[in-house]
């Protein structure tokens, strides 16, 4: 079995501060408490309209995280130059609409292969580690390994969102791990992802990244940081 990491987004962190447009509670602070209770590293959004995650944020965070930083962003020069300049060990590309609450689905690899193409090998000869977010599909898969990257994370918004179909849409996402184990792509899974609902994800040697946030992050309002990672990690395994 690939090592397994549970990576802890804390853009709700962030979130709940710009709510206030104070400075607290701070994200930084709170990505130190979810690794010493045994992360394995620290995802944030650095989105275009600066919605909750600040460029500061990301800034320090790069000179705090000892392990993996991911970075999640738009595909465009601007959010790519600023990768480059702060360096995370990770860029994950998603898709961003300005009216969404959240990241609603995968980036539509096909449609957009030499745009983004051409980030990933920018991201690759920089030695960033490039991943796409895509949706389950046979297709974006393969799309993502022609653009080179070196890795993907497969939304799992819709299984975790109980939608009619939720078993349908787990084989779904199995069939789409396999393949990304496949030809080879490091394969992560993440978005809606609960101490409920990722058993069967978790019984899957294929995936090598869990990516979760929301979940994480509304138990340690409850229980504590501490107890929220520790539960999650004994989950993932």
């Amino acid at each position: 079995m690939a090592q397994r990491r549970l990576v802890v987004n804390v853009d709700h962190v962030a979130t709940l501060r710009q709510a206030r447009q104070i400075r607290e509670p701070d994200p930084v602070a709170a990505a130190t408490l979810a690794l010493l209770a045994g992360a394995d590293g620290i995802v944030v959004h650095l989105r275009e309209d600066r919605r909750h995650i600040q460029d500061r944020d990301l800034r320090v965070l790069r000179q705090t995280v000892p392990q993996l930083l991911c970075m999640e962003m738009a595909s465009t020069s601007e959010m790519l130059k600023i990768a480059l300049d702060v360096r995370p060990d990770s860029v994950t590309l998603v898709p961003e609409r300005r009216a969404e609450l959240t990241t609603e689905g995968g980036l539509d690899v096909m449609a957009e292969l030499g745009t983004i193409g051409e980030i990933v090998r920018t991201l690759n000869e920089s030695k960033i580690r490039s991943c796409l977010f895509i949706d389950p599909s046979m297709d974006q898969v393969k799309a993502a390994h022609r653009t080179g990257a070196k890795a993907v994370e497969i939304h799992t918004g819709r299984y975790a969102n109980e939608g009619p179909d939720p078993e349908s849409e787990l084989r779904r996402i199995q069939d789409a791990v396999r393949l990304s184990s496949k030809l080879e792509l490091g394969v992560g899974v993440g978005h809606g992802l609960n101490y409920r609902n990722i058993e069967p994800l978790a019984l899957m040697p294929e995936i090598e990244e869990f990516s979760i946030g929301h979940a994480i992050i509304g138990r340690a309002v409850l229980v504590g940081m501490d107890r929220a990672v520790g539960e999650m990690k004994a989950l993932v395994g």
